[in-house]
């Protein structure tokens, strides 16, 4: 895995997210594959983006890092457009997978990007204990359980998961992020490297 795109998924609100945490991920992340060999693309949604570039893009990359906030319990509604534009060109996948003369062929596996991978890094306001935690607010799924539209999206294009990273109580007003950076790190180390 030599080539990253790294999707800044974040979206501008001026009074709770202006996006400075997100590019904190983003800025450490850069820094870590830079020193680690891999070649970097870089998209930024809320800044614009050619959707036939960003079907090159994830045709070029070997894994996608996507960073981005949690918003309403899914992604910034930036991010569905986005999604919508770039995946719907039919050249991330071929068609649901199913198949009339097959009946083995199942719905969701006719993506194009097999042997691809994606990482999720997200941030979260909600606590970590709101997950795997049938008393918790998420009726005890787990975070990836919580997240399952945006892992859905990926895997029909044929994506496939890396361990996902999160950060919680990000307004709390006692976030040590420079501890939450290195806990970053190593994920990302764990799954790159």
């Amino acid at each position: 895995m030599k080539k990253i795109l790294i999707v800044n998924a974040h979206q501008y609100y001026d009074a709770v997210a202006k996006g400075e945490l997100t590019q904190s991920y983003i800025n450490r992340a850069t820094k870590f594959f830079l020193e680690n060999g891999f070649e970097i693309k870089h998209t930024d949604i809320e800044n614009g983006y050619e959707v036939e570039d960003e079907c090159d893009k994830f045709e070029w990359a070997d894994v996608i890092l996507f960073q981005y906030p949690v918003y309403w319990m899914g992604v910034p509604w930036i991010v569905k457009k986005y999604f919508d534009e770039t995946f719907t060109q039919g050249r991330h996948y071929l068609n649901d997978g199913r198949s009339r003369d097959d009946k083995s062929k199942r719905y969701g596996s006719g993506g194009l990007l097999k042997g691809k991978k994606y990482m999720l890094s997200i941030t979260y306001n909600c606590p970590k204990s709101e997950f795997n935690n049938k008393d918790g607010f998420f009726d005890g799924l787990s975070l990836d359980e919580a997240n399952i539209a945006t892992h859905k999206t990926f895997q029909f294009v044929g994506l496939e998961p890396l361990k996902t990273y999160s950060v919680h109580d990000i307004f709390k007003g006692d976030l040590d992020l420079n501890k939450e950076l290195v806990k970053f790190e190593d994920t990302l180390r764990e799954n790159f490297l």
